[in-house]
Parts: C-alpha cells; structure tokens; sequence
C-alpha cells in the first residue's frame, strides 16, 4: 500500500475498467444510433419493372380496347412475375393498375411502345439473371425468358 491508501493492484484495476469500458464503447455496444436499414433487395429494381410493364399493358388495353385479347395475357405475366418476385423479395404482392389514361394513339403505336418496353425489361432481366445468385437464377432467367418471347409477340 502506498501513503494514498490505493494498493497497485487497485490502481491497475481501475485502469483496466476504464481500457475496456472506452473500448467498448468505440465498438457501438453504448452507442444509441440506430442500426442502418438493409439495403434493397437486389431485384427489387425487376419486381418495380415489372409492375409498370403490367400497368402499361392495362393503360394500353384502356385505350385502345380492341387489343385487349392480344395484350391482356402478357399484363397477366407481368403481374404473375411480381407476386413471384414480391414473395422472394419477403414483400407483400403489389397491387398496381392503370395509374393514368393513355393517349389514345393508333394501335401500331401503343404496339410499338409496349415492344420497346419489353426490350428494355429483357435486357435488365438478363442483367439481374447474370448478377443473380444462384438459388433466384432460374424465376430471374424465366421473367428474362417472357419478356424476350413478349417483344417477339408483339411484332
């Protein structure tokens, strides 16, 4: 014991509770921020793409209602595609109809604009199937696989 009346091994002790307590702290354990929310699941850009396609078709058929029995098969997929997606994802199934009227356009038109769509989504839909992992490439080569077969139907 010293003149103060703290033994070393008091002392030592004293800085050893501090030493752990400082360290502690820098690794968050008294932190009180709040943990960062996950990151989105890398399809969820594939399930948003393939509402809007579904919400397209359906404006497409609102305005131009001759082409219903041609296009609402391929809305169906669209919407098949996000329920599968939504519950791979953990989400609950979207629920998107037509958002806005159309312009009422000439049938060859509102055809053309869907089949450009449907490229576009194939090619993100391939894009997601090669970045994808291996328990999700088979729905993401499939949605890939539909969209490549929409663009042809719609020629």
């Amino acid at each position: 014991m010293s003149i103060t009346g703290y033994s070393r091994r008091r002392v030592l002790g004293a800085v050893a509770a501090g030493l752990t307590t400082a360290s502690l702290s820098g690794c968050g354990l008294f932190d009180d921020e709040p943990e960062p929310p996950d990151p989105p699941d890398p399809l969820q850009p594939l399930l948003d793409e393939a509402v809007a396609l579904a919400a397209s078709y359906d404006r497409a058929i609102l305005a131009q209602p001759g082409l219903a029995t041609r296009l609402t098969p391929l809305a169906d997929d669209h919407r098949a595609h996000a329920a599968e997606l939504a519950r791979l994802i953990g989400e609950p199934p979207p629920s998107a109809g037509p958002s806005a009227s159309a312009a009422a356009g000439a049938p060859a038109e509102t055809i053309a604009t869907l089949r450009t769509a449907e490229q576009a989504a194939q090619k993100s839909a391939v894009a997601a199937c090669l970045a994808a992992p291996a328990d999700r490439t088979a729905l993401v080569g499939s949605i890939a696989a539909c969209r490549a077969t929409h663009a042809e139907a719609l020629r």
